[in-house]
């Protein structure tokens, strides 16, 4: 596809996309705590320390909704080429709006992203809560990787989308039991401790156990969802000899 196509077309941003522009965002907030902080210290004062503390607070609170609201993109989302648009009319969303995005977001975390595997338009659940979209700011310079088109409806005759979901929950329900036994056979060889289970009394390798079986079963669960939505999974398949291809 030409320059001239893409730049006609909306291009969504991906998760990975977005991850990196969360990670440059915190680090901005942190760089911005950290400077608080030293100028706190040098001061030496109580005062000038719970005053900073304060700007702190607000900056953390108004960083994303104003930057949204105003130029469409914080400096993760202005870094990582994407920019925040409202459905309504394609431009930058309301402050109400990207106030209600960090809310939403802020309380659902990382399992709002899971929806952007059965979205049309790589949405996010805040996303599709506050009508918006996360989109490629400009075409010409991303890299493919970086985003992806809206992706085209299954034919009609296809599995219906109550079949499609719960074949995909099996799948989901059959990971979650497997990795549950890969847990216990861990217990089983000593390398998660019964110390650990019954008294949430863990040493550090045997909570990063814990959290890489847990991102693992959520990113499992996301791709599964996701492909069986798109009708990709056996037991709901879509017709894949009509099926439109996705970008």
């Amino acid at each position: 596809m030409s320059v001239e196509e893409r730049a006609g077309k909306p291009a969504y941003a991906r998760f990975t996309r977005r991850v990196q522009a969360v990670y440059v965002d915190v680090v901005v907030l942190l760089l911005i705590a950290t400077g608080a902080l030293i100028i706190a210290v040098a001061f030496g004062s109580d005062h000038v320390g719970r005053v900073l503390g304060f700007a702190v607070a607000i900056t953390w609170a108004l960083y994303e909704p104003l930057l949204v609201s105003l130029t469409g993109s914080t400096l993760g989302h202005r870094y990582c080429n994407m920019r925040v648009v409202d459905d309504r009319h394609g431009g930058n969303v309301s402050l109400p709006k990207a106030f209600a995005r960090v809310v939403l977001k802020s309380f659902l975390g990382w399992y709002s992203f899971i929806l952007m595997t059965t979205t049309s338009r790589h949405q996010a659940l805040h996303d599709l809560l506050t009508k918006s979209t996360v989109q490629i700011r400009n075409q010409a310079t991303a890299k493919p990787h970086h985003f992806a088109y809206a992706r085209e409806p299954l034919p009609a005759g296809g599995p219906s989308r109550i079949r499609r979901v719960l074949v995909a929950l099996v799948y989901i329900v059959v990971c979650l039991f497997v990795l549950g036994a890969i847990y216990f056979a861990l217990v089983e060889f000593g390398l998660v401790s019964r110390r650990c289970i019954d008294h949430n009394d863990c040493s550090a390798a045997e909570r990063w156990t814990d959290i890489i079986l847990t991102l693992t079963w959520l990113a499992i669960s996301a791709w599964l969802l996701g492909s069986g939505w798109r009708g990709k999974l056996w037991g709901a398949r879509a017709n894949q000899s009509s099926s439109p291809g996705q970008a």
